[in-house]
């Protein structure tokens, strides 16, 4: 059952030797992501999942390594403490960005509370099976957490990665709402074609947490909210 869930952006940015001396532009996000995985830990879960969005779904065990080399900083971070396993027939060699991420901030935090895995999500799967996905995470464990990473629309402005779209501050704060509120129903009913043309990188880890969430009963917490770089970025807390 899920008893817990944080909402985090995913930019590699956020990690300060990534960000170099553009770190304190996202400090307020940075700040905010350690206050939502200390919930996490408060609500004392017997699993952690970490969700992030991927060209590749994956499901990763614990001590599953990451790298930020192709950001261009030699920096590598493991999911979980502990070694990692043998890779299974699909497993890739290293954790996708945004889990990547994800493993970052639980090693900040020091993560030590539960036992942890990642699950990357194709960005373009279907409502209905993100929902899926996440009614058999909620299974997995008598007390089950989630980190959710995932971006926003990334066409806010004119200088954006997606360049301006009318529709993308609206969107976002439909989002926003949903994720302050643990509106279940709401972010299941994102439509999956509008989010990929605005270049949300969220839409599908949303939607698994709420079918995760759907009889959980949790009440949402907004820590965070804006759109550096022309990209919207929310925290928020389930519990």
């Amino acid at each position: 059952m899920l008893v817990a869930a944080a909402v985090c952006p995913c930019p590699p940015l956020l990690v300060p030797d990534v960000a170099a001396g553009a770190a304190p532009e996202l400090a307020a996000a940075r700040d905010a992501c350690a206050d939502a995985v200390g919930v996490l830990a408060a609500c004392r879960p017997d699993l952690l999942v970490v969700v992030g969005p991927a060209d590749d779904p994956c499901v990763y065990r614990q001590g599953a390594v990451g790298s930020f080399a192709g950001f261009g900083v030699d920096l590598s971070v493991r999911l979980g403490p502990g070694e990692p396993a043998e890779p299974g027939e699909r497993a890739p060699q290293e954790l996708p960005p945004s889990l990547a991420v994800g493993a970052w901030l639980l090693e900040r935090a020091g993560w030590a509370d539960a036992p942890v895995e990642g699950l990357a999500v194709a960005e373009e799967l279907a409502p209905r099976l993100c929902a899926d996905a996440g009614e058999e995470l909620a299974a997995r464990a008598a007390r089950v957490a989630l980190l959710v990473m995932g971006d926003g629309s990334a066409c806010r402005t004119l200088k954006a990665p997606g360049y301006l779209d009318e529709r993308a501050a609206s969107f976002d704060q439909v989002a926003s709402a949903a994720l302050g509120t643990a509106d279940t129903r709401t972010l299941l009913g994102f439509d999956d074609r509008l989010a990929c043309e605005l270049k949300v990188a969220g839409r599908a880890p949303w939607q698994v947490l709420a079918g995760a969430a759907r009889d959980a009963e949790l009440a949402g917490r907004l820590l965070y909210e804006d759109a550096p770089y022309g990209v919207g970025y929310f925290v928020s807390v389930w519990s």
